[in-house]
């Protein structure tokens, strides 16, 4: 029989996954917005311009990068 190893799950490795999910959407956000359409509150936020932000975009993505990375190193086997 295969033995499944089990891992331990921290809340900081839950509050970095939700953090890497929202990133990730806001990344899209910036992908497929142009600037006059972002929301008030975004940084890049332009009334009148018809450019997309995508270096904002990857920006954001290199951030949910680094939550799902972090996330990661929080997991640890869980002691038998």
């Amino acid at each position: 029989m295969a033995h499944r190893q089990r891992f331990r799950f921290r809340p900081l490795t839950g509050v970095l996954i939700v953090v890497g999910v929202v990133l990730v959407v806001i990344a899209i956000v910036y992908f497929t917005t142009t600037a006059t359409d972002l929301p008030g509150f975004f940084p890049g936020h332009q009334a009148g311009s018809t450019r997309h932000h995508t270096k904002h975009g990857i920006a954001v993505l290199g951030l949910a990068a680094l939550c799902f990375v972090g996330a990661w190193f929080t997991t640890a086997p869980a002691k038998s």
